[in-house]
């Protein structure tokens, strides 16, 4: 293991309460979550940047990332959207350089106005009129 994958917190994976795990990929629950059951789904292997996946775990994460939506919507009734984030770099927010997609579930009334979404990064972006 390189010593960068030493100190990483999704490489360590003793700290990490693992719900779900293939060969190529593992979930867990954001210790910081936006709301209720936001989930993480994770490499195994220490790669930063979203787009430095192979083929095959990018195959997985997609199945997986299907898969535990369709678990966390019979988990919680009231999901009733989700928003799915990847910051890909420091300047896109990153901050454990481990590849990690975020599933935001998203419940009715859970913001006045949930318009414009992952806009939101850039809040003055978020809202736009047609």
């Amino acid at each position: 293991m390189s010593r960068q994958a030493e100190q990483c917190l999704f490489c360590n994976k003793k700290k990490q309460k693992i719900i779900f795990s293939s060969s190529l990929i593992y979930v867990v629950r954001d210790s910081y979550p936006v709301t209720k059951f936001h989930t993480l789904i994770i490499p195994h292997r220490h790669v930063s940047n979203f787009f430095d996946l192979h083929d095959n775990e990018f195959e997985d994460l997609f199945k997986i990332l299907k898969k535990e939506k369709l678990s966390l919507m019979n988990l919680d009734k009231k999901i009733t959207a989700f928003n799915v984030g990847v910051n890909a770099g420091v300047e896109a927010g990153q901050s454990i350089m481990h590849c990690h997609i975020h599933l935001i579930p998203r419940r009715k009334g859970d913001i006045e106005n949930p318009r414009g979404g992952v806009r939101g990064v850039i809040p003055s972006k978020q809202k736009y009129s047609r």
